[in-house]
């Protein structure tokens, strides 16, 4: 299995310096990682680092929280495409699907869907850590309904990261026809192999090279 064709190649640290986000570039395009997923300020420049490389840019949108307002998204959103992005990691309003305001979590997603139109792939981050399992079928549906490419688990900045439990409730959520992307806490080759076994097709990581090269990585936040 060649796992780095699955990796989103993520650096999205507040303190990751543009020497940083090059690095990651360089070390996406050596490794042949499927993307780099950035914060949305850092998308032209990576767009530029990989124009002549088959690697995909990948912007996080209402990040960390998701508690951005709709507009602010779409904007935020069809402003990385414009930029460069190729997919988009949008997180999910965790609270107003806590609150039970479904309407509100279908149209902040579909916003970001109809702002990018065929340009990109969405993906939603559902923030696994902080839902109960019937939150996160929820999560799924939503997320499909609004005309999402993918789910996603984590951002890796809140309370814990990917589980097999949580991908195979995902994928079994969502069926065939969507993505599923793992992300948070996976530092090591066989977790990623694990995530993949359970229905993942994206794994996120930071920890991307060490994953290749079957090395474990200390904790990290992504």
């Amino acid at each position: 299995m060649n796992i780095a064709q699955y990796i989103d190649h993520t650096i999205l640290n507040a303190d990751a310096t543009q020497e940083d986000i090059k690095k990651v570039c360089d070390e996406a395009k050596q490794y042949h990682f499927y993307s780099v997923c950035v914060n949305s300020c850092h998308v032209a420049f990576v767009a530029t680092e990989l124009k002549h490389s088959h690697v995909k840019v990948t912007s996080v949108i209402g990040f960390p929280l998701g508690a951005s307002s709709i507009e602010a998204k779409a904007f935020e959103a069809q402003n990385a495409v414009v930029q460069g992005a190729h997919e988009i990691d949008m997180v999910m309003n965790i609270g107003a699907l806590k609150s039970k305001a479904q309407d509100y979590v279908f149209r902040d997603i579909e916003a970001v869907v109809k702002a990018v139109g065929e340009d990109a792939i969405v993906k939603v981050i559902i923030e696994t850590s902080l839902l109960q399992d019937d939150e996160k079928i929820l999560a799924c549906k939503i997320a499909k309904a609004a005309g999402a490419h993918f789910v996603k688990t984590s951002t890796g900045f809140s309370t814990a990261g990917a589980t097999v439990e949580d991908i195979q409730l995902m994928r079994q959520t969502v069926g065939i026809s969507m993505g599923v992307k793992a992300s948070g806490g996976i530092r090591d080759v066989e977790k990623a192999k694990k995530m993949l076994e359970a229905g993942a097709t994206r794994i996120g990581a930071s920890a991307s090279v060490n994953i290749v090269r079957g090395i474990a990585s200390p904790k990290d936040r992504y």
